[in-house]
């Protein structure tokens, strides 16, 4: 894994395409225990977790069903401190027991707007599954139920994550080169 030019930035090898793949199979048999018997809805909130929600629903092996909803609040490397809701949720989940799946949690900004909304709708149960957390960038905490790697707060790419539009497709997490 050598170091990677995405725009005008130098990005280096951070977590391995490996060490993602042990982690989201660890994640999804606590959630398949979790779950068992309860055909879970699993919201996955686009664009930055479109890979993880594949590879992850890939391992799940009970009965369940997925949807997706697009909020965004980043430009360029740097949140830009407003949420905006791009596709709605259009399926009830009145009663039914929900997971959320978020590639990357910071501030926590994006999943605080949007849990009220969700709350407002009486799930059954509500919970989240990230692939990453950055606890020092964290301002509006947030109850993380399944995580797979907590990092520094550094700006990281690849793996469904982006750096103004590119570096979605790499296929490992890369941290920027400061």
């Amino acid at each position: 894994m050598a170091t990677i030019k995405v725009h005008d930035k130098l990005f280096e090898p951070y977590i391995s395409k490996t060490a993602i793949s042990e982690k989201i199979k660890s994640i999804a048999h606590q959630i398949n225990n979790d779950y068992k018997n309860k055909n879970p809805l699993f919201i996955a909130i686009l664009n930055g977790s479109f890979i993880f929600a594949a590879d992850l629903f890939k391992q799940i092996s009970i009965e369940a069903e997925i949807c997706f909803i697009k909020l965004a609040s980043y430009k360029g490397t740097k949140s830009s401190g407003q949420v905006i809701t791009a596709i709605g949720l259009d399926i009830d989940i009145f009663r039914r027991n929900v997971v959320i799946i978020e590639d990357i949690i910071d501030t926590g900004k994006t999943l605080s707007a949007f849990l009220p909304q969700l709350h407002h709708q009486q799930p059954a149960s509500l919970k989240i599954v990230a692939l990453l957390h950055k606890p020092e960038a964290t301002i509006y905490p947030v109850e993380i139920d399944y995580l797979g790697f907590s990092i520094p707060d550094k700006f990281v790419l690849g793996y469904g994550l982006d750096y103004n539009g590119l570096g979605r497709n790499i296929d490992e997490i890369y941290k920027l080169v400061e």
